[in-house]
Formats: structure tokens, sequence, C-alpha cells
């Protein structure tokens, strides 16, 4: 992939089903100190052993985890682990069928950066998996690796209850996922940077 030819980039979406995965992914965007309550794995359906664990595999040096999320028709997505010593970070690409190459939209060093999708950009591409192509297929899992992204200050009313029932298939509790459903969007609306003047990523330019 270009722009990651020094790094040790390995396919990661057999990752994805191993506890304490989405308690890693998602957790981070949970450290503004704006909950009220302190954010734990225990939200994702993980201990902290799980989430302990699995660190120390996605932030491996030697192992920079990729998942794809090949999407149909349009453009699709690629998340990245640059797991660079010193320069430790996640990218967020996408992937357009005409082009041969990904593009870098985002990346999270502690904080979001870059141009993000709206929840609509967002459901398109998780709803629309390419069974052609290798990479996530499974539409929850599909649509939590894009979450990250989601900079729309004007969510659908069906958007809370959308992301309970994908973070419920994820392995999320189902007395809390509502919750944690809450928690993750809050987060993401009160740091989201979408400006309907600006040109959608999804378009290629």
């Amino acid at each position: 992939m270009k722009g990651y030819d020094g790094g040790p980039l390995v396919a990661g979406e057999s990752q994805l089903a191993r506890p304490g995965f989405w308690s890693n992914y998602l957790l981070a965007m949970c450290s503004d100190g704006a909950c009220a309550e302190r954010p734990a794995p225990e939200w994702f359906g993980d201990d902290v052993a799980d989430a302990d664990a699995m660190s120390e595999v996605l932030f491996d040096p030697e192992h920079w985890p990729a998942f794809r999320v090949p999407a149909e028709d349009g453009p699709g997505a690629v998340v990245i682990y640059r797991n660079m010593v010193g320069d430790y970070g996640t990218d967020y690409l996408l992937t357009h069928p005409d082009r041969s190459c990904a593009q870098q939209i985002a990346s999270w060093e502690g904080d979001f950066s870059g141009i993000g999708l709206t929840w609509h950009e967002l459901v398109r591409i998780a709803d629309t998996s390419s069974a052609a192509a290798e990479g996530v297929q499974d539409t929850a899992a599909r649509l939590l690796l894009l979450l990250p992204l989601l900079t729309d200050p004007d969510l659908p009313e069906a958007a809370p209850a959308r992301l309970t029932a994908t973070l419920a298939a994820a392995g999320a509790p189902q007395e809390t996922a509502s919750i944690t459903a809450e928690h993750l969007l809050a987060h993401l609306e009160r740091r989201s940077r979408h400006d309907p003047t600006w040109k959608s990523p999804l378009s290629g330019s």
C-alpha cells in the first residue's frame, strides 16, 4: 500500500472476533474526560485482561494490523494501526474503484484530525459490502470500524438505535448497549467538525 512501504502491514480482520478488540478500538474516543463515569472495557463485553492482551497485539511495532472494508459500489475504507515507534497512530484511508492507491483522509493520534464522514456516508459504506473482495464483510463490524470517522453534527433520529443494535451484535451486553451508544455518539458530536460546504471525500476528489 502506497505510503506504508516501510511498515509491516498484516491483515487484521481475524482480530475482530477476539475479546478486547472493540474496547481497545472505541474507548479511545471517550478519553476527553467528559464522561461522568470512567469508560471501561465492560461497556463492550470485555474485561481488563482481555483489553490488555489485545493491546499487545494491536500495537505491536513489528505487525501493523490493517482492516479492509471493501464496498460493492463506490469507495471503501482501510483502517491501519501505524505502529511506528515514536509515531503511533491509527490512519483512515478511502479506496476508490477507479484508483490504484488508497487516499488517507484522517488519523487518530490521541485526537482526531482530517476529514470525516456524515452518518449517511458511513452507513452507506457499512451496508454495501463486497463479497468478491478480501476484508470485513460483517455489517456490524464494518460500521464500528468506520465510527471514529463520524463528524456529523446533525445525526438522524435512527442513529442511536442503529448503533445500539450494532454494538449488541458485536458482543456488547444487551442491557448496556444503548448507554454505550449514547456515550460514543455524545463524544463524537462534541468533537464534530463536519462542514456541509466541504466536498465529501467519497466524491473521489
